[in-house]
């Protein structure tokens, strides 16, 4: 199963559509800042499943800052991590995912990419898809319950 997930795109997904039509992934996560985007994303590709979590930019927001959940036997916690200060440390973020079980962390907020892995957890932050001078997106490819690669690709 092929994931695309995208974070802080601050309405500008002229790029992240192009990936969608190119990558054809099977599922799309968008990590906040700027949920509506997620939503209209949801609107352009009605047969891709998307899960997203709003962002320190999305107000009054519907869905829940913080979920986790399970792609052929994989948990994967998602947040834009503002509630868990990402910007300064991560060890509570690291924290919440032990203790929801997951296997991977997936945040946004910092517009940094990140893929690494922490204690037995891969930690994931795609960076920006919308603003900054490097747009960026990650890759996640999950086959049998494992996850197979992880890799941030430009926009």
């Amino acid at each position: 199963m092929k994931i695309a997930v995208f974070s802080d795109t601050h309405k500008k997904i002229s790029g992240v559509q192009q990936i969608i039509l190119k990558e054809k992934p099977d599922l799309i996560l968008h990590l906040g800042d700027h949920i509506r985007d997620a939503y209209r994303l949801r609107e352009l590709f009605p047969e891709i499943p998307l899960e997203c979590v709003p962002g320190n930019c999305d107000y009054a927001p519907a869905e829940s800052d913080m979920k986790c959940i399970t792609v052929q036997g994989v948990t994967l916690m998602l947040t834009h991590g503002h509630n868990y200060r990402v910007k300064y440390e991560t060890a509570s973020l690291f924290n919440a995912a032990y203790f929801q079980g997951a296997d991977m962390v997936l945040y946004g907020h910092t517009h940094r990419p990140v893929n690494d892995w922490v204690e037995g957890l891969y930690v994931v932050n795609p960076g920006t898809a919308g603003s900054g001078t490097r747009n960026t997106w990650a890759r996640i490819m999950i086959e049998d319950g494992k996850i197979e690669e992880v890799s941030i690709e430009e926009i």
